[in-house]
């Protein structure tokens, strides 16, 4: 009984606490407002109440209003949250249609590479580009290395895989060629290629 009580301790914040006090609040104001006066009479209760009407009426408008302001930031919550999503999701089209060919080689890389997650320089201009557009996001796992600067990793934003095609990226359909492949490996940004041997000269 004791570790349950701790458990529910534990898991209730000062937040989830104050609904739950202001909904209890609410649902007995009412109760004692609205119940049956023959019932009031039978449990020797409406002198009580009626002495303090006015007290149990200002709790119910209280714990009503207070779940009021919940229920509205609820919606507005998710109203904003909407509205933010839709927002980026625009701005990782147009980034899409805008793609320049530094960013565009930064994004074959997680093809080219087969990996979801990728460390790249964070001082990069592309990288900063596709991170501020969300295209790419950001996963920690920052380090510093004294030739390239500072790194972290990264991967495709679940928004953005939607709008990266092989077209959109210009890569082969199918199986690309030799000549094909080394076109694309020339195309490479030239942090690419430095990547995986600086990793040991950390700071």
């Amino acid at each position: 009984m004791q570790k349950l009580k701790f458990q529910f301790t534990k898991q209730s914040t000062p937040k989830q606490l104050i609904f739950s006090s202001m909904l209890w609040l609410a649902i007995v104001s009412a109760a004692l407002l609205f119940i049956p006066k023959a019932l009031l009479s039978a449990l020797n209760l409406d002198e009580a109440i009626t002495a303090n009407s006015h007290f149990i009426g200002l709790g119910l408008i209280i714990g009503v209003a207070y779940l009021m302001t919940q229920v509205l930031n609820y919606f507005l919550d998710e109203a904003i949250g909407y509205l933010k999503n839709k927002r980026n999701t625009e701005i990782i089209e147009e980034k899409v249609k805008l793609l320049d060919p530094t960013e565009r080689a930064l994004l074959r890389e997680f093809f080219l590479q087969g990996e979801t997650v990728l460390t790249l320089p964070q001082n990069e201009p592309a990288v900063s580009s596709l991170l501020s557009t969300n295209i790419i996001e950001h996963l920690g796992n920052q380090k510093h290395y004294a030739i390239q600067g500072p790194t972290a990793d990264y991967k495709i934003s679940m928004r953005a895989r939607v709008y990266l095609n092989r077209q959109v990226l210009r890569l082969p359909a199918g199986e690309p060629s030799q000549e094909e492949m080394q076109n694309l490996i020339k195309a490479r940004p030239p942090f690419a290629h430095n990547l995986v041997t600086t990793r040991k000269h950390a700071a």
